[in-house]
């Protein structure tokens, strides 16, 4: 049977958590187009990872009560950071250089359609891309991971814990971290700090007081009381399904935006 520390250290020893995606995206800032389209995608994929769907009904169904205490306050600390994350995109964009591109960045709608309009323009022709949504099949196959939180059966719930655990150690551990590295350290954007309004989002979830680290905490007490024998195989499936998927994304968005090379609005 597997312990909680051995599947923490599966997540770690995992390529997705030292994805050359963070260092190409650190080398330079990307054209504010390119931006825009990786954005698209991230935040896409982010939105669907907040939404506890069942999930938490589903765990106290099963007698889990206090498991799903913890998550639920992950959900709720999750509640409303989609316009903090778009309105961060706006910022970066704004700050590439290239002239205000959005005139206010905490106009969620603007900058959303923007953010989708340059996904569109440079991601479109890859095969299967979502042209309503505006995402490539590998944020669609990452999307429907967290659609198992709208099932109750227990297997589901049970692989759900297993899901969120990578989630979180992954955000917590690598997204976060790899974005503040590009964002703020790499000083591609000289005029962007930790402290500005716009940055509230990449704030807020970094650092050992950052809610990322409290998420991370909440999901490994709720897996590690839930992990024995009958469990274990099914929070295995969960921890690789996420991992898996968000590589894959995480290679289409490397290599059809960044390792590539794309620097012009019109290239695809």
């Amino acid at each position: 049977m597997r312990t909680i520390d051995s599947l923490v250290k599966e997540v770690k020893a995992h390529r997705v958590f030292s994805h050359p995606l963070y260092q190409h995206w650190s080398h330079g800032a990307p054209e504010p187009e390119v931006s825009g389209a990786m954005f698209h995608q991230i935040q896409k994929f982010c939105v669907s990872t907040r939404p506890g769907g069942v999930f938490i009904k589903a765990l106290r169904k099963w007698g889990w009560d206090e498991q799903a205490s913890l998550l639920e306050e992950i959900v709720e600390s999750e509640s409303g950071h989609g316009p903090e994350l778009a309105a961060m995109a706006g910022h970066i964009i704004n700050c590439s250089g290239a002239g205000r591109v959005y005139s206010d960045v905490f106009d969620t709608k603007d900058v959303e359609a923007g953010l989708k309009a340059s996904s569109d323009r440079l991601l479109g022709g890859l095969p299967g891309y979502d042209t309503i949504n505006g995402y490539t099949v590998q944020a669609g196959a990452a999307i429907k991971v967290f659609l198992r939180r709208y099932r109750s059966d227990r297997d589901i719930t049970i692989r759900n814990l297993g899901t969120a655990l990578a989630l979180e150690v992954i955000f917590n551990r690598s997204l976060i971290p790899g974005e503040k590295r590009a964002l703020v350290d790499s000083g591609n954007y000289p005029t962007v700090t930790m402290n500005e309004p716009e940055m509230h989002y990449l704030a807020e979830h970094w650092g050992e007081c950052g809610a990322e680290q409290l998420h991370e905490q909440n999901v490994i007490e709720a897996v590690a009381t839930v992990l024995d024998e009958d469990t274990s195989e099914q929070i295995e499936l969960g921890v690789r399904d996420f991992l898996e998927s968000l590589a894959a994304l995480w290679d289409v968005i490397d290599s059809a935006l960044l390792a590539s090379g794309i620097r012009e609005p019109s290239v695809v």
